[in-house]
């Protein structure tokens, strides 16, 4: 059991045993989390009074670091259960939900950053420090190959098993993807190709259980972390890295392929004279968004190298995406 120590930790105990039962078991750690914190903050200030005033929490607000989506989402778990002290007869200060806006910015690899990275990853030599991931040398070319040229996820990518590879129409029917959806991704024809000789050496055609990119056993996959570390162990290799990083720009790493992937996307249909308004619907469809808010990050750059399609990409996202305010 959590210890609380704040003249609220009885209403804060009692807070929690709700949420528990009627939140899912990552809203309830979150809010858990939230509440300790605010628990400790009203420690920290020596409070002895259950009705909390206006300054006690407007300076608990400016403790508050990070993001300010997860600002708003700390904010609006308080509220409720400033709220609820009102059953309680006490009464307290409720706080404004701050406005949202998108302020993170994701790394864009160049041209020349990705020549080096499919060339790092095709001289990769089996390590002899490496204990599970005894393949990574083999899987890391495809794996990045895959999320590059398909914008696939981490997680999606290295769930993939033969069985959901369609080498003659050249699909991949992805089963685990975010928010247990499903959905087929099309593959450039070139990209088949690769992967079938990928399977080929793996000695998985025909075998539909057979995961892609397995560990040791071969029974299970390797974990994000590893190919995530991995990769970062390659670009530290190549001095790929964004020096002064602001906390909202991510900085590369594996995630930023499926960002290039857009980008690049984008681009494509610009030079081919496709309207963007037609394209994106299709495009946020094809990543798996449920809508075109969740696309909205992935039309936002801080790299310079590419300056005529982040034009583009201003112009066409200058009005489409307006800031809101996130109610409760």
């Amino acid at each position: 059991m959590i210890k609380l120590d704040s003249i609220l930790k009885f209403e804060i105990y009692n807070f929690l045993d709700i949420r528990k039962f009627t939140k899912s078991e990552s809203t309830y750690r979150h809010d858990k989390k939230y509440l300790i914190d605010f628990d400790n903050y009203l420690c920290s200030i020596y409070c002895d009074n259950k009705n909390l005033t206006e300054k006690q929490i407007t300076d608990w607000v400016k403790t508050l670091k990070g993001k300010t989506s997860s600002i708003a989402n700390i904010i609006i778990v308080i509220r409720i259960f400033l709220k609820q002290l009102t059953s309680y007869g006490i009464y307290s200060y409720i706080p404004t939900i701050p406005k949202v806006h998108d302020d993170y910015i994701p790394y864009i690899f160049s041209d020349i950053e990705v020549s080096k990275i499919f060339s790092s990853a095709d001289n990769l030599v089996k390590s002899n420090y490496v204990q599970e991931n005894i393949f990574i040398h083999l899987e890391m070319p495809m794996l990045l190959r895959l999320m590059y040229g398909c914008g696939l996820r981490t997680g999606e990518a290295l769930a993939l098993k033969y069985e959901n590879i369609d080498l003659e129409l050249g699909v991949l029917n992805l089963e685990k993807t975010k928010g247990n959806k499903q959905r087929i991704v099309p593959m450039h024809h070139s990209l088949t190709k690769i992967l079938q000789k990928y399977c080929i050496a793996m000695g998985i055609i025909g075998k539909p259980n057979k995961l892609l990119f397995p560990r040791k056993d071969k029974m299970v996959a390797i974990k994000p972390s590893d190919a995530k570390n991995k990769f970062h162990e390659m670009l530290n290799g190549m001095n790929i890295i964004l020096s002064a990083r602001k906390k909202y720009e991510r900085g590369p790493c594996l995630h930023c392929l499926r960002h290039v992937f857009v980008f690049k996307s984008f681009a494509n249909c610009e030079r081919n004279g496709n309207k963007i308004d037609d394209v994106v619907p299709h495009l946020s469809f094809y990543l798996g968004h449920e809508s075109l808010k969740e696309t909205d990050k992935y039309f936002k750059f801080s790299n310079e190298v590419f300056p005529k399609e982040l034009k583009l990409f201003e112009e066409y996202t200058l009005d489409i995406f307006p800031e809101v305010n996130y109610g409760e």
